[in-house]
Order: C-alpha cells, then sequence, then structure tokens
C-alpha cells in the first residue's frame, strides 16, 4: 500500500495571553506537537484519545482549515503545506470533512438541495439540471430520498441529518475523508447505521477515512490501523489487531480497559481496575516535561519524568513511544507484573 497522507512534524501551537491589566504573559498551547504518520490509500485510519488532546485540531490541519505552525502535509505525494487561493480550492475537491455535530453542521436557512449543492457550486458548476440530478444521486446513495431536496434541516432527525452531512462531503467525489467524530452526538442505534454507511461508501468509491473518535468500541468496529494521541502527541500507532490485543503504551491499557465489555471475565475486571486512570488531562498549556502522561502513568520511572521518550518499532509496523517498551517485544506475562507491581505499591 501507499500513502495518500504524509505528515512530517506537524504542529500547530496558538499563542495565549494570559495575566492582569499590568501583566501580559504570552503563553504556547500546543494543541498539535511534532506529530508525524502516514495514512495509507484505501485504509481508515482511526484516531483516538481523550477529549481536548488534539485529534480534531489535527484533523482539520490535514484539509487545511486552520494553517499549521510547523511541519509539512503531503497529499498524493505533493506538498500542499504552502497552497493558497485557487490551488487549494482545487484541491479541496480530494479532501473532505464530516462534522461532528449533525444539528449545527448544516445551515438551517438552506434546503437539503442547496447544503448539498454547494460545494460543487463553490467549484464551478452551474445549478443546472445536471447538477441537481448529482444532488438527488448523492442523496439517495446515503440511503435518502432524491425528493427531500425542498426540506430543511429541522425537518430530519439526527442520523438523517448527518446522512446529509454525508451527502454534502461526497458530493465532489473526494479521495480523502475525515470523519471527526460523525456518530458521537447520536443515539447508539443510529449510530451503527452510520458506521455501516460509511463502510458501505468505502467500498463502493474507494475512499481512505481518518475517523476521529473517543469511542474505542466503534473505532475496532471501523478501522484498519488506530493511533492513540495525548497531549497534542500520538504515543501509539499499530494495526488494529495488534493494538487491541496487546496495548504496550499504559494510556492505551487504559483506554482499552475503559471499554465496557458484555460480559467481563474476573481477569478483565482486574486488569480495568489496575489501568483505571487517575485524575485529568493536564493543560496543554503547561505539559508535562519528559513523557507527557507520566503524571497519570502508574508505572512511571524516573526518566519518564525528565526525558521524552522517542518513537520506536517495538513490534513490526507497531509504533510506541514509551520508555518502559524496549525495541524488543515486551513479554505480555512481564507487562501484567509491572501492572500487578504497580498496583500494590511495588
Amino acid at each position: 500500500m501507499t500513502a495518500l497522507v504524509e505528515l512530517m512534524a506537524l504542529s500547530k501551537h496558538y499563542l495565549v495571553r494570559a495575566g492582569g491589566l499590568l501583566r501580559r504573559d504570552n503563553l504556547v498551547l500546543r494543541a498539535v506537537d511534532d506529530v508525524s504518520l502516514q495514512i495509507m490509500r484505501g485504509e481508515t485510519l482511526g484516531l483516538v484519545g481523550e477529549s481536548g488532546c488534539g485529534k480534531s485540531t489535527l484533523g482539520r490541519l490535514l484539509i487545511r482549515l486552520i494553517e499549521p505552525t510547523g511541519g509539512a502535509i503531503l497529499f498524493g505525494g505533493e506538498d500542499i503545506t504552502g497552497l493558497r487561493g485557487p490551488a487549494l480550492r482545487e484541491k479541496r475537491r480530494d479532501m473532505q470533512i464530516i462534522f461532528q455535530d449533525p444539528y449545527g453542521a448544516l445551515n438551517p436557512r438552506m434546503s437539503v438541495e442547496d447544503i448539498v449543492m454547494e460545494p460543487l457550486l463553490i467549484q464551478g458548476a452551474r445549478a443546472d439540471k445536471a447538477t441537481r440530478a448529482r444532488v438527488g444521486e448523492m442523496l439517495e446513495r446515503v440511503g435518502l430520498s432524491a425528493h427531500v431536496g425542498n426540506r430543511f434541516p429541522h425537518e430530519f432527525s439526527g442520523g438523517q441529518r448527518q446522512r446529509i452531512g454525508i451527502a454534502r462531503a461526497l458530493a465532489l467525489n473526494p479521495k480523502f475523508v475525515i470523519c471527526d467524530e460523525p456518530v458521537s452526538a447520536l443515539d447508539v442505534s443510529v449510530q451503527a447505521q452510520i458506521v455501516n454507511l460509511l463502510q458501505d461508501l468505502q467500498a463502493d468509491l474507494g475512499l481512505t477515512y481518518l475517523f476521529i473518535a473517543h469511542d474505542l468500541g466503534v473505532v475496532r468496529h471501523l478501522a484498519d490501523r488506530v493511533a492513540v494521541m495525548y497531549l497534542g502527541k500520538i504515543v501509539e500507532l499499530a494495526d488494529k489487531r495488534d493494538l487491541y490485543a496487546a496495548p504496550l503504551h499504559p494510556y492505551t491499557q487504559a483506554l482499552i480497559a475503559a471499554v465496557p465489555a458484555a460480559h467481563p471475565s474476573g481477569r478483565a475486571q482486574r486488569r480495568a481496575r489496575r489501568a483505571r486512570l487517575a485524575g485529568d488531562i493536564p493543560s496543554a498549556l503547561h505539559p508535562p516535561s519528559g513523557c507527557r502522561f507520566h503524571t497519570r502513568c502508574p508505572l512511571a520511572l524516573a526518566i519518564c519524568r525528565e526525558v521524552e521518550p522517542p518513537a520506536i518499532e517495538a513490534r513490526p509496523g507497531h509504533l510506541v513511544a514509551c520508555h518502559l517498551v524496549d525495541r524488543q517485544p515486551a513479554p505480555r506475562a512481564g507487562r501484567e507484573v509491572l501492572m500487578e507491581r504497580s498496583e500494590h505499591g511495588g
């Protein structure tokens, strides 16, 4: 497989003014900090992490909705980091986004037909019979009727609105779609319908997805590989099966242990208790020194507080940034012993 999207040391920092009337200190909020990864053609890369870790910011950087502070974005081998004006507009035919909120993402004053047609008009199409036929085709492809085009968003349920948002994102036949928590605001039964729709569309249209979510259960069903993000950095990246079967980073272990199980075994319950996180995610304005996770990690060593761990390939295709992981695969029994020691203060 070849990479469709490649990030090279991508960062997004915000300058924040702080202090009182007589004090003006400039603080730097590191929303995304030195992220490098590849998204392969035709795959779904899941991006998971707690709220506020920088997932949505990274997604918006990829399609240039916001400008990066540093690094590079390659799309199909072309550096698009510096594109502006018409060149960027043309490139956006190939890159689209499905937003999280199906209620806030649609203009309530526009009809469904106008909403789905808007990206086509921006790219130079005319509001003629052929364009309206294209809109009707997209509405039917996402499971709606072509005859709903004259209706308005308030007349639809949340799941139907999200289908309209998907139709709008796919109207230009993009190659790459960012799904920014597209099911988190929906009922569970509707979530399954939207996930299945996204999978069908990917198979039919050859799409590449970045699927952003905090629900690891949904990501497990949809993704091919999973990247785990913590406080602006990727801490683990692996094939889905490898990551869920044997996570290496303590943060990933805690996230997976927190996924509800229908019939949890006693062993699984003990693992969940041992991997439970304490405290809140630190502020990106004042990230911890060394490993950013060390303030919540039950296994933290002295080096974790002082030195930022590099990302290493602990297993083929399995990257992790953690001082506890050697360059050789860590025996699972050894990891469990470490967790037991942390539970008992050993």
